[in-house]
């Protein structure tokens, strides 16, 4: 019972919690099943550490999260240390260092915790766990394809095939309004309007470029539709470029995956502003949760690459229940041979420190579901 613990003891910092049975063995499993999916299409898990030098972990790519980087000062060499906000600037640290040598396409796979200085309204936590692949070194749209194909596998391996990928493409109006020489207060305020998915405020901002912004903004939704639009709007130069690379991602994914819904929003920007190229958003169909998100970087002087990150935690709170362990109360003095026979079947076993007047009972009281009874499990009734 939680109910009776002082007030001082239970309570945490904002957007910290505790995860409790069996919801932490649960979220434990579902993260290895993932891995298990990345393991077998070639991506090889990694294990950064939670604390690097401030210098390094916001070097490159980690600048992108600066604001969001817990420091503390580290008593034996007096620098100054950074907690991890997210891991794929760590995974991209070990590639261009540890893993420099090692073939191309680098893929490499990790799990493990994030802390985060704030949340937001609608995601207030602030430890947040991820589970991700990062493919490094090949700038290709096959390359954009395979996170997404090797994501919703790992999703389908936890329960969830009703999820819809939602592709964007954050550098296409920044490059539209370079290209136009939109600067200054005017292309704050373009921004701000598209952000917002306001067309009036597009129309009064965009100058020259309104009638396409507003074309675009106007596409979002599936894939083909948007698709169109940016065909039909002829974009110029490294918008063209983008809006071709787009195209050539959906066609490598349905290659392989016809029937998984692929959406494209062309003027929105989300995640951290390390991505360059074709980025995603996962969520799972008839439900406010993001499930995962991730995208392309680098290119230019930076090795490029590409990585996606699921979110444990909001794919727990939409996957279809796992079954808890069923656990089986051993009594005392029993065989040990049958126990662990037990065990080796899928079952957890609680044994008795000491002799019970009532065994039944005491399994109850221990909240198993089975005891054991000669060398099987029975299950138990729920008399008293």
């Amino acid at each position: 019972m939680t109910d009776d613990i002082p007030t001082n003891l239970a309570l945490l910092p904002a957007g910290l919690r505790d995860l409790l049975p069996p919801d932490a063995e649960t979220e434990a499993s579902a993260v290895e099943a993932l891995m298990d999916v990345f393991a077998s299409h070639g991506y090889q898990r990694v294990k950064p550490p939670l604390l690097e030098f401030e210098d390094s972990l916001l070097a490159g790519f980690g600048v992108a999260v600066a604001d969001q980087t817990f420091r503390i000062m580290d008593p034996e060499s007096q620098r100054m240390m950074g907690l991890r906000a997210d891991t794929t600037p760590q995974v991209a640290r070990i590639a261009a260092s540890r893993l420099v040598k090692a073939p191309r396409p680098l893929r490499l796979s990790y799990a493990g915790q994030c802390l985060r200085v704030r949340g937001s309204q609608l995601a207030p936590d602030r430890q947040i766990a991820q589970a991700g692949i990062e493919l490094i070194g090949q700038d290709s749209p096959e390359a954009d394809a395979e996170i997404v194909l090797v994501a919703a596998e790992a999703l389908a391996a936890v329960g969830l095939t009703r999820v819809s990928f939602d592709l964007t493409l954050p550098m296409l109006t920044p490059t539209l309004m370079d290209e136009a020489g939109i600067k200054g207060a005017e292309r704050a305020a373009l921004a701000r309007a598209l952000d917002r998915k306001d067309a009036a405020a597009v129309a009064d901002h965009g100058g020259p470029l309104a009638p396409v912004l507003t074309e675009l903004l106007l596409a979002a939704g599936p894939a083909d539709r948007a698709l169109a639009a940016l065909t039909a709007a002829r974009l110029p130069n490294g918008a063209g470029a983008l809006a071709t690379r787009l195209a050539a991602v959906v066609a490598a994914i349905r290659s392989v995956a016809p029937a998984l819904r692929l959406t494209i929003d062309p003027v929105e920007f989300r995640g951290f502003h390390y991505e360059t190229g074709v980025s995603v958003t996962i969520y799972a169909l008839g439900k406010h949760e993001e499930l995962g998100r991730g995208g392309r970087y680098g290119g230019g002087e930076t090795e490029p690459g590409t990585g996606l990150t699921l979110f444990p935690d909001a794919i727990l709170r939409v996957a279809p229940k796992r079954e808890a362990r069923p656990r089986v109360f051993i009594p005392w003095m029993a065989q040990a041979s049958a126990a662990a026979a037990l065990r080796e079947k899928g079952f957890a076993t609680v044994a008795a420190l000491a002799a019970t007047a009532d065994d039944k009972a005491e399994a109850r009281r221990l909240g198993c579901t089975h005891i054991l009874d000669g060398a099987s499990a029975a299950p138990l009734t729920t008399e008293v």
